[in-house]
């Protein structure tokens, strides 16, 4: 049986590397995104032509995070662009953490400075930023100065603390009049560290609470009902998912496929690579975290 501090390890290895896979081979596929480590992540999709039920003009939504945000950044923009008529930029780099889109770091950052949030948030005037960050523990991001969950975990929840607000301050900043409106997205149930993603998950709700931020309680939409912290592979289907069948993973059980058996962190269900993607597959946990981030930006939106 592994120990936990190796299983946790290879979790974080997997975080790095992100999903896989060719994008434009995904039934839910948008244009690929050039988001990879060391190169110019941002992407505008323009708006969809709008239809009855669509706004003619939409909001602009700017995406951020880690490898959960590279394997999710098609599947929500497609669904941002359908059901809002968005205009949408997915920047997010995997392996990192909310220092890394701290302007002032420099090389000791995986983002480069053009894809840094305030930088992105000069360029693209965004309504809304979005930010899905797992909370990088395990020390492979460098800005984080070697400070890990499993060494010292005040440590690491204070310097965690000080860089959320840091990048809420940057954000605002640099959208000046027209401030965008944060969207924290919550994290789903860690079988390794689940106090750390409990704890995690109130920063981000604190934050947002005093900055007049939003929360997006994702992680909920992939916990099971009553349990918020309990990690699962499999969850009973939704209505959606009995709607549109290939989402119900496993229909003749009632239940859907959250999570890959060697992979208990991110939720596409095709193997992660060296080289991180977005999501190839249509896989659930991906549709209901971009289901959930949609349908906050509509309720604030007012659509």
């Amino acid at each position: 049986m592994r120990k936990p501090w190796i299983v946790g390890m290879l979790l974080a290895g997997a975080l790095l590397l992100g999903a896989c896979g060719d994008p434009s081979s995904g039934p839910e596929a948008a244009p690929p995104s050039p988001a990879v480590p060391g190169a110019s992540a941002a992407t505008t999709h323009q708006r969809a032509p709008a239809s009855p039920r669509v706004p003619a003009v939409g909001p602009r939504v700017l995406y951020l995070g880690d490898s959960l945000a590279m394997e999710t950044q098609n599947v929500l923009g497609q669904r941002l662009r359908q059901d809002l008529n968005a205009t949408y930029t997915s920047a997010p780099y995997s392996g990192t953490t909310l220092c890394d889109y701290l302007e002032g770091t420099g090389a000791r950052s995986l983002v480069p400075d053009a894809d840094k949030a305030a930088a992105l948030v000069r360029a693209r005037h965004p309504d809304y930023v979005v930010l899905q960050f797992w909370g990088n523990a395990w020390g492979y991001t460098w800005c984080m100065d070697g400070i890990t969950y499993n060494a010292s975990p005040q440590r690491y929840f204070s310097r965690y603390r000080a860089d959320l607000r840091r990048l809420t301050e940057q954000i605002a900043a640099a959208g000046g009049a027209r401030r965008p409106r944060i969207v924290w997205v919550l994290q789903g149930p860690d079988p390794i560290t689940p106090d750390r993603v409990r704890r995690v998950n109130g920063m981000y709700e604190r934050q947002a609470a005093a900055s007049g931020d939003l929360v997006a309680d994702a992680g909920r939409t992939v916990a099971p009902a009553g349990a918020r912290y309990t990690w699962t592979q499999y969850l009973p289907c939704t209505a959606y998912e009995h709607e549109h069948p290939d989402y119900c993973t496993q229909p003749d059980r009632d239940r859907t496929a959250l999570h890959l058996d060697t992979d208990y962190l991110h939720f596409c269900l095709a193997p992660t690579t060296s080289t991180p993607k977005p999501c190839p597959v249509r896989s659930p946990g991906i549709l209901r975290i971009s289901r959930e981030i949609t349908g906050v930006i509509r309720g604030a939106a007012g659509r």
